[in-house]
């Protein structure tokens, strides 16, 4: 339970009524019970408060909250960020409990620091480092000279590949994978799909061959305060490692591949796809479903809507779309001019029967 004065000041914002009110979750409006605080940051949310229960209610500024019948209220100067604390302070987590449940597997040589939890059936291999106050969930895997900070969070079913090294505050939510083998694979002889894309279409005269695996010798590192979705999968670098930087943030399913580097504070949504050799700005965001082709760069600060298709170099700052990705401006006119075409098709037909009549 926390009171509305202790919510209230560990955000910094500003609180009116009964500030002794107990809080103990929080609601949207019109489903908010009395003991919890409804997220009411806009004034769409004015009819769902009065069909609720709440007592207390995180209300946009200026906002009468004595209208609504509330005994109290937090005054929200930024919404989506004051949710961000509430959120944070309400979290009840996952229930793990404290300690090292008697059915993990710990090697010998690996090095737990303080107070970290360990659940039933993880595994953590030989020369490990796990920083202080850091919660391995259950059926978690972490490898041989693994490197983790302090305050990580793995959920369930997490596996951390060998010589992986990884900053503090790191989370990766249910069936993360760090650190699978990159997909690479070459021919004994020049094969088609080089031939293909080099001559952009032509397979040459290329034979039928076996593929030939080329090992992953490096690992991955993982700056601080990064957090990756279910099922991401970061692929090990074939030399160098692939490297995701500080407080860059992976939605579900996205996929990094071998030698990439992605910068400091990125966003990568959901099912996005970054191939192998791809260099990454800071404070890029890569909208749902992106895909990325190998061996290029993006600039700081790029933002791809979703489904963006990237086949070349994009420069610092460029907000893009489309398949193949261009400026969104010119995206939205080739759209406008797609959309035309019936009508355009229909006016050469009536051209054409007044020239040849």
């Amino acid at each position: 339970m926390f009171t509305i004065r202790q919510i209230a000041e560990s955000l910094g914002i500003e609180a009116q009524g009964d500030l002794d009110l107990q809080i103990a979750g929080a609601a949207e409006p019109q489903d908010a019970k009395a003991d919890q605080i409804a997220m009411a940051m806009a004034p769409k949310y004015a009819e769902g408060l009065k069909a609720g229960n709440a007592q207390a209610a995180v209300l946009w500024e200026g906002a009468d909250w004595q209208s609504f019948g509330l005994k109290a209220a937090i005054f929200a100067p930024r919404p989506r960020l004051t949710m961000s604390g509430v959120t944070a302070i309400l979290d009840r987590g996952q229930g793990f409990a404290a300690g090292v449940h008697p059915s993990a597997v710990i090697d010998p040589t690996a090095k737990l620091g303080e107070d970290v939890s360990v659940g039933p059936l993880a595994v953590i291999g030989a020369g490990a480092e796990i920083g202080a106050r850091s919660v391995i969930g259950p059926h978690c895997y972490i490898g041989t000279d693994v490197v983790i900070g302090e305050d990580a969070q793995l959920r369930e079913m997490v596996s951390i590949g060998a010589r992986a090294t990884i900053g503090a505050r790191f989370r990766a939510q249910p069936g993360a994978r760090v650190g699978g083998d990159g997909f690479s694979y070459v021919t004994p002889e020049v094969s088609g799909a080089e031939n293909a894309r080099k001559t952009m279409g032509d397979q040459g005269e290329a034979r039928a061959q076996a593929w030939v695996r080329i090992h992953s010798l490096g690992a991955v590192t993982i700056g601080d305060d990064v957090e990756i979705g279910s099922n991401c999968t970061l692929d090990n670098g074939t030399i160098r490692d692939t490297v995701i930087g500080n407080g860059s943030k992976l939605d579900n399913q996205v996929h990094v591949g071998h030698n990439t580097r992605v910068g400091n504070d990125c966003l990568l949504c959901g099912q996005t796809g970054i191939s192998g050799s791809v260099d990454v700005g800071n404070n890029v965001v890569l909208g749902g479903q992106c895909g990325v082709v190998d061996n290029i760069f993006i600039g700081d600060g790029v933002i791809a809507g979703g489904g963006t298709k990237i086949l070349s170099n994009v420069p610092a700052g460029r907000v893009i779309m489309g398949y193949p990705s261009v400026k969104m401006e010119t995206h939205t006119e080739m759209y406008k001019a797609q959309r035309r075409l019936p009508r355009l098709m229909r006016d050469i037909e009536l051209l054409k029967k007044a020239v040849f009549k």
